[in-house]
């Protein structure tokens, strides 16, 4: 048996930009998928309109509550305004679960500069507030959005950063199971640098008029 198929997955802001995206890729892969939001009417007009595109119910709507109560792994699409006040409200339910933050600290409308909070990085700041009861997990910071709603590969690597290790491969599973290639970027500390680069990659798209900028590790492996 696929050891991924017994994951519940909760995506909280999963009305917003990637979410939804996410939530797509992750109910065709086989996951069972909750889209969370304060408003219920939201969550399941969000996970009626991916099930429509699915053509099968395979995602469900419920408050921010419900769905970590019933998710093992919750993953965190919010936009930074939203980082913190979310994560106290949920701070009890969480614990003892994996969270997987996308959160990047923009400050509009200067996006394209690199300001971080003085914890470090928003996943810093999200592992301050928890607490060590949550392993919290960066990933998919550098993904633009609508990329995802999309069948086609992604022209973007994905660094998931988190101090713990079987946390990071969970999400690893969680990334190639999105078709996008995962990368192991270590401790949750290094986030900073992976936060930092959606500021880059924002300056870089206004700069050359380009969209959707994204990176990608290369090099070859070496012999053995």
């Amino acid at each position: 048996m696929n050891e991924r198929l017994i994951f519940t997955l909760a995506i909280l802001g999963g009305t917003g930009n990637v979410g939804p995206g996410l939530a797509y890729r992750w109910s065709k892969a086989g996951y069972n998928v909750i889209i969370g939001s304060r408003l219920l009417q939201k969550a399941e007009g969000v996970a009626a309109e991916i099930n429509e595109r699915l053509d099968r119910v395979a995602v469900r709507g419920m408050v921010n509550e419900d769905a970590v109560s019933v998710s093992e792994i919750v993953v965190l699409t919010v936009p930074y305004e939203a980082h913190a006040s979310i994560l106290e409200d949920l701070k009890d339910q969480l614990q003892g679960k994996v969270l997987v933050d996308t959160t990047v600290p923009l400050n509009p409308p200067n996006v394209s500069v690199v300001q971080m909070p003085p914890a470090g990085s928003a996943v810093q700041e999200a592992q301050e507030i928890l607490g060590d009861g949550v392993e919290v997990v960066a990933a998919f910071q550098n993904v633009a959005a609508v990329h995802l709603m999309e069948d086609h590969p992604v022209p973007c690597d994905v660094f998931v950063c988190g101090d713990s290790e079987a946390a990071r491969q969970q999400v690893l599973q969680l990334v190639t199971a999105a078709r996008l290639v995962g990368w192991d970027a270590g401790p949750l500390q290094n986030a900073v640098v992976v936060e930092g680069l959606t500021s880059i990659l924002l300056g870089i798209n206004e700069h050359y008029k380009i969209e959707n900028a994204g990176v990608r590790v290369t090099g070859e492996p070496a012999g053995g």
